[in-house]
C-alpha cells in the first residue's frame, strides 16, 4: 500500500494559493514545494495525500482540488485522478486524454478558481 506524501493541510495550503492564482501545478511543481524531487513513487503517494485533501474539502462544501495537479505533458490530471472516482464523480465515461478530457478538467478547475478567488487568504 502506498502511503500519503507529506502533511495534508500544506499540501492543501499548495493548492489554494494556486487556486487563489487561477493555475494548476505539475506534479513536479507540487513535489518541488513540498521539498521533494520528481519521482513515481513519490508522485504515487502525492496522489494519496490528494485524495486526504479533497475528502476532507468534501467535507467543508468546498470544489475539489486535486484536479489541479495535472500532467506537465498535457495539462490534464494523471491516471490516479480518474481512477479514483474522478471520472466516475462527475459521469464522464470519456477518454482520459483529448479535447473531451481536457474540457471536464477545465470545467473543474474553474469552479476551483472561482470558489478560491473570492475568498481571502
Amino acid at each position: 500500500m502506498v502511503q500519503a506524501l507529506g502533511d495534508w493541510e500544506e499540501v492543501r495550503t499548495h493548492l489554494i494559493d494556486a487556486a487563489r492564482a487561477g493555475h494548476a501545478l505539475t506534479y513536479s511543481e507540487l513535489l518541488e514545494r513540498l521539498g521533494y524531487h520528481f519521482s513515481r513513487p513519490k508522485m504515487r503517494a502525492l496522489c494519496v495525500t490528494l485524495g486526504v485533501v479533497d475528502r476532507d474539502g468534501a467535507e467543508r462544501g468546498e470544489p475539489e482540488l486535486a484536479v489541479l495537479v495535472v500532467r506537465q505533458s498535457d495539462g490534464l490530471p494523471g491516471q490516479g485522478w480518474w481512477v479514483a472516482g474522478g471520472a466516475h464523480d462527475h459521469r464522464y465515461d470519456g477518454s482520459w486524454e483529448g479535447p473531451l478530457a481536457a474540457k471536464l478538467i477545465e470545467r473543474l478547475q474553474g469552479k476551483a478558481f472561482a470558489y478560491w478567488a473570492e475568498r481571502s487568504p
